[in-house]
């Protein structure tokens, strides 16, 4: 893992670090294939006060940082807000096309089952 000189610096896995395994466990989820999924949407840095999870927040806090570890998404402090960007770049040129398959088959899932655009379900079967 990388580190940086700041206190507030947040560990992340170089792009020669993300393995395929770890990235599909972190999107199997659907509380973190929502937030992937706004992410996308959004295409730009969301705090996580953007999201709005059926979650506690110490469980949006876990799946926050799996995201992380795994390569999928990339947190960095502006001030006191936790910014969160997708790291789609790295995904791409590891494994082409997999982030946009997966956001696809998402989103014609969600389409199915009549959740729109902020979908994602609940993470309750």
């Amino acid at each position: 893992m990388t580190t940086t000189t700041s206190p507030r610096a947040l560990e992340h896995p170089t792009r020669d670090q993300i393995r395929l395994e770890a990235v599909l466990h972190a999107l199997a989820d659907p509380v973190r294939l929502r937030i992937v999924r706004d992410m996308a949407r959004e295409g730009t840095e969301l705090s996580c006060s953007y999201f709005d999870l059926p979650v506690t927040k110490s469980t949006t806090t876990h799946h926050f940082r799996v995201l992380r570890e795994s390569g999928v998404i990339q947190q960095m402090y502006r001030g006191t807000a936790k910014l969160n960007a997708l790291r789609g770049d790295d995904l791409d040129a590891l494994f082409p096309g997999l982030l946009g398959a997966v956001l696809a088959a998402a989103d014609a899932q969600a389409g199915r089952e009549g959740e729109g655009d902020r979908g994602g379900g609940d993470g309750v079967s």
